[in-house]
């Protein structure tokens, strides 16, 4: 029995879907992140019951902390991008965190650093406040251990391949190094949309582009790019078709993230099918119905897609995109490396 609803929620699915891969199907997986960096904040004595966590937010971030910190008895405020709906304001009201969101912009760049700029304000004006940055704090690493620990009783044997949303670098990194450290053999492959600079894809814009929340439009410090071993960029059309084809071929209904990492993992498992392939869905598709899942009638069948292998950056086009990630490009994009507490 669970003493908080907060770790029943964070649980995946573990589900086979042919040919040879395996789902990882989360509700929110980003739990995960939250409550592991807020059990560490609070063992280590750098918050007590009562303080009041703050961090940026489109959306599923400010969920999973705001019921990590219920579970803990913290308070929570969110900055949020307008892509905050009605229903997790709501439930944000309800569980006690505040939240507010900034003004519309024109694109994601700009709502980023609106965001991150009113978090400073914020700091200043309460300097007791303590900012999560689940875009550069390593402590976000540490919940994942036990999801690599559910995969390696899940699928107990032979090489993997781990698949899914770059995001903030705190989910396939981190489950990737801690499967690594347990001496299993894992290639990792990292999907981004068009115009993330993570990966510096930032030239190529995609109009639709909604599946930002695998991509940024500023660097993210716990992105670790020399752990990643291949890359797909994806744009929105492409997403919008996996993830139809995965809920019409499994009955999994997943965001757009899990559309573009399962149209990756079949392209992967063609090239080699020596491993068994685990890909993330780390939310379920409800927010996406409207923007994505109502067009399901102009789907693309996934069989006769194909990307564009390229061997820089420089080459990345419509509508998907891959290469191998080569270390010099990891050294040129990553910056000072992160040591993950407890973990590297």
């Amino acid at each position: 029995m669970h003493e908080h609803i907060a770790e029943a929620v964070k649980e995946p699915d573990v589900v086979t879907v042919p040919p040879g891969a395996v789902c990882l199907r989360f509700e929110t997986m980003k739990l995960y992140s939250a409550l592991g960096a807020v059990r560490h904040l609070l063992d280590t004595g750098q918050v007590s019951p009562g303080d009041t966590l703050i961090d940026s937010s489109s959306g599923i971030y400010a969920h999973a902390l705001a019921l990590a910190c219920h579970r803990h008895g913290l308070k929570c405020h969110i900055v949020g991008s307008t892509t905050v709906d009605r229903t997790l304001r709501v439930q944000l009201q309800i569980l006690g965190a505040t939240l507010e969101q900034v003004r519309p912009s024109k694109n994601l760049r700009l709502d980023q650093n609106l965001r991150v700029e009113r978090i400073g304000e914020l700091l200043r004006e309460n300097p007791d406040y303590h900012w999560m940055r689940q875009y550069h704090d390593s402590i976000h690493y540490l919940g994942y251990r036990d999801v690599a620990d559910l995969i390696g009783k899940e699928v107990p044997e032979g090489a993997l391949a781990l698949v899914g949303g770059v995001g903030t670098g705190a989910s396939t990194g981190a489950i990737a190094t801690y499967l690594r450290e347990a001496g299993r053999d894992v290639t990792l492959v990292g999907v981004q949309p068009f115009g993330s600079v993570t990966f510096g894809a930032e030239h190529v814009s995609d109009p639709d582009m909604i599946i930002a929340g695998i991509g940024s439009s500023i660097p993210f410090r716990n992105v670790r790019h020399e752990l990643y071993d291949r890359i797909h960029w994806v744009n929105f059309d492409y997403a919008m078709s996996g993830a139809v084809e995965l809920l019409r071929a499994s009955g999994i209904f997943a965001g757009l993230s899990a559309g573009a990492a399962y149209l990756a993992t079949l392209w992967e498992r063609r090239r080699d099918d020596s491993r068994t392939y685990v890909f993330l869905a780390a939310d379920t598709g409800h927010r996406y119905v409207d923007s994505a899942y109502a067009h399901h009638g102009r789907a693309r069948g996934l069989g006769a897609m194909r990307p564009h292998e390229v061997t820089e950056q420089q080459d990345l086009r419509h509508p998907w995109s891959t290469m191998d990630w080569p270390p010099r490009a990891s050294a040129l994009l990553r910056g000072e490396p992160l040591l993950v507490p407890g973990a590297v």
